[in-house]
C-alpha cells in the first residue's frame, strides 16, 4: 500500500518531504513487527539490542558507554535496562577493577540461550521484508548508506 493511503495524507511538499515521512512511517512499521517477536521473550527492543551488543562483545565485559555508543536507538537509560536485564538473569555487572566508578556489563549463559532462542525465528523477521527482492534490498542498503554520509 503506499504512503499516502496507509497515513491518507494526498500531497507532500516534495519527495524529500514525502521520504522522511516515510523512513519516520516505516521505521516505526517495522519496529512495531520487531516487537511482536521480541513481546514473546519478555522484551524489548532496546533489551534485545543490549544483549544483541553483549554477544557480539562476549566473552569480553562492554561499559555502559560502550553500549550507549552501539545501540541502535540511542538512550540516555541503559543503565536502567541493565538492570531489567540483570534482573532476568541475561546479563550481569561487575565493577571495573581499575576504575571503580566504571561498571563493566557481561552476557551471562541464559541471556546467550534466550538469543539462540529468538534465532532460531529469525526467518520470521525476514519475511516482513519479503515484499522487496535481495537486489532491491541492496539498492536500498546502499541509498541509505549515502544518504547517512
Amino acid at each position: 500500500m503506499k504512503l499516502e493511503e496507509e497515513i491518507q495524507q494526498k500531497k507532500f511538499r516534495n519527495e524529500y518531504h514525502k521520504l522522511a515521512v516515510n523512513l519516520i512511517y516505516t521505521h516505526g512499521w517495522f519496529i512495531e513487527k520487531q516487537s511482536r517477536l521480541f513481546n514473546d521473550y519478555g522484551l524489548t527492543n532496546s533489551q534485545f539490542n543490549i544483549l544483541r551488543i553483549l554477544r557480539g562483545q562476549h566473552p569480553n565485559p562492554a561499559s555502559i558507554n560502550l553500549l550507549k555508543e552501539r545501540m541502535l536507538e540511542k538512550m540516555s537509560d541503559v543503565s536502567r535496562l541493565v538492570d531489567r536485564l540483570m534482573k532476568k538473569g541475561w546479563v550481569d555487572r561487575q565493577i571495573c577493577p581499575d576504575d571503580r566508578r566504571r561498571a563493566e556489563v557481561v552476557i551471562t549463559k541464559e541471556g546467550l540461550k534466550i538469543l539462540k532462542e529468538i534465532d532460531k525465528r529469525d526467518s520470521e523477521i525476514d519475511d516482513v521484508l519479503n515484499g522487496i527482492t535481495k537486489k532491491e534490498a541492496m539498492v536500498i542498503n546502499e541509498l541509505l548508506d549515502k544518504l547517512r554520509r
